[in-house]
């Protein structure tokens, strides 16, 4: 077993919203090839925060939140769910009070988590700004703790912190389509930027992408397609896992200065001549 705590340091948590979290992986519950795939990728990756989408029959929610929350360790585990498939801050805002009362209803009545989606684009998925922006202002006002996923836009991304997000969450590129860090130099704006945890979400498809976020100073990384449809999905959840470590380590340790020349990393006195 790795010792997380000799890579990454003694006190490296991730805190949200004074919530704090030994993972930096984040997981998606969607995709998965059968139930017991996701429950054995969870466990995989030891990830603390789950992602389930709300959907507007509130039944089938409730059944099949309550079927992947059975079988799984939720003292070590946070449900967030998310208002995917929304198309308007209208939408998004009643989706967000459904997914309150089921988490209330599945016994998590402390969590105030909400991953606020708004995506009125079906091709690349990509989110509204504004809808997110407005949806976001009201949510807070109603004590619910935001994490927008949104693009890559740096001013928006301030803007949705000065509102009150609990993080911001930048894609990498379009969901689910496994392209990696497309927006990096926004990203990176965004993270020096930010006084709240940025979460790269969306578009991350190996571990070596994960691996790049997190060495550019992001909080977190949230995967799902990756592992839900790798051919052996604990194995990827659990290379995911690594990833995030390995380059939150790397940040922690700090960078080597690019040269344009090289250097020798052998001495060069006592040379024979």
């Amino acid at each position: 077993m790795l010792n997380t705590k000799l890579v990454t340091g003694q006190n490296d948590s991730l805190i949200i919203a004074n919530k704090q979290f030994k993972s930096r992986l984040m997981l998606g519950t969607g995709k998965y090839k059968s139930l017991d795939d996701a429950k054995q990728s969870i466990l995989a990756s030891e990830c603390e925060i789950l992602t389930v989408a709300v959907r507007r029959a509130q039944s089938s929610t409730i059944q099949s939140m309550g079927s992947l929350i059975t079988g799984l360790d939720w003292a070590n585990l946070w449900l967030m769910p998310n208002t995917a498939g929304c198309q308007t801050a209208q939408e998004a805002i009643r989706v967000a009070f459904l997914g309150q009362e089921i988490v209330k209803n599945l016994g998590f009545e402390d969590n105030k988590f909400t991953k606020l989606e708004v995506i009125p684009d079906p091709k690349y998925l990509l989110p509204d700004g504004l809808g997110t922006l407005l949806a976001a202002e009201y949510l807070i006002s109603k004590d619910f703790t935001i994490l927008p996923y949104i693009n890559a836009d740096p001013i928006l991304a301030k803007q949705l912190e000065m509102t009150g997000c609990a993080t911001v969450m930048p894609l990498g590129s379009p969901i689910g389509s496994g392209q990696g860090l497309q927006n990096l130099a926004n990203i990176k704006i965004i993270i020096e930027n930010s006084n709240v945890p940025v979460i790269v979400d969306a578009g991350i498809g190996s571990p070596s992408q994960a691996a790049q976020a997190m060495e550019l100073g992001a909080a977190g990384v949230l995967a799902n397609t990756a592992v839900a449809k790798a051919r052996n999905s604990p194995q990827m959840a659990e290379a995911m896992k690594l990833g995030v470590i390995a380059g939150r380590a790397a940040y922690n340790a700090g960078q080597m200065k690019v040269n344009s020349t090289a250097s020798p990393s052998s001495p060069t006195l006592g040379l024979v001549t």
